[in-house]
């Protein structure tokens, strides 16, 4: 699904910010767009900065489930700062997964947005999930019953003659033989 992703421009509270960037909407089904104000109050200003398409996956279903159910289901857009006076932020990904989001927000490069999801667009990622989610069945990981302290391995053939020490070097073994 495509969806348009509004980032707020406002005056940055220090003096080493001139600005600050924050995501606080998007638009289910926006056409494509490259920085087109929406909006402009003063010194704040809204662009439609990109439209991104919304991709679900059936082996993300868990994390999609996980955040419906957080207290406020939440889109997340992941960011990163250019060199482009015009464009300052490349939308790099908009996902419906915070363990994605999560994953991006490991490097500490990548800026991460926490954007409220619209109603029709839970409601999209629920069915999702309702139709492609499968609960995994816990499986509890049961010991070998194999008895470890019968036989040592590794320490040797009993058709071969040993020396004392049958964790010698193969070097050292050969060295006593030749004299």
């Amino acid at each position: 699904m495509p969806i348009g992703v509004v980032l707020r421009r406002a005056p940055g509270v220090t003096r080493w910010a001139a600005w600050t960037w924050k995501a606080v909407d998007v638009l289910p089904g926006a056409k494509q767009a490259d920085w087109r104000v929406l909006r402009q109050e003063g010194e704040i200003t809204d662009y439609h900065a990109a439209t991104p398409t919304l991709e679900l996956h059936g082996a993300d279903t868990e994390a999609y489930l996980h955040g419906l159910n957080a207290q406020s289901p939440s889109l997340y857009a992941v960011m990163r700062e250019t060199e482009d006076d015009a464009r300052p932020l490349e939308l790099v990904l908009l996902t419906a997964s915070p363990y994605e989001a999560q994953d991006y927000a490991d490097n500490g490069e990548d800026i991460i947005e926490k954007i409220a999801m619209p109603p029709a667009i839970q409601a999209w990622v629920s069915d999702f999930v309702d139709t492609h989610h499968r609960e995994e069945v816990f499986k509890k990981r049961k010991r070998d019953k194999k008895d470890i302290g019968a036989v040592e391995d590794g320490v040797g053939d009993a058709r071969i003659s040993q020396m004392a020490d049958v964790y010698r070097s193969p070097i050292q073994a050969k060295k006593e033989r030749l004299q």
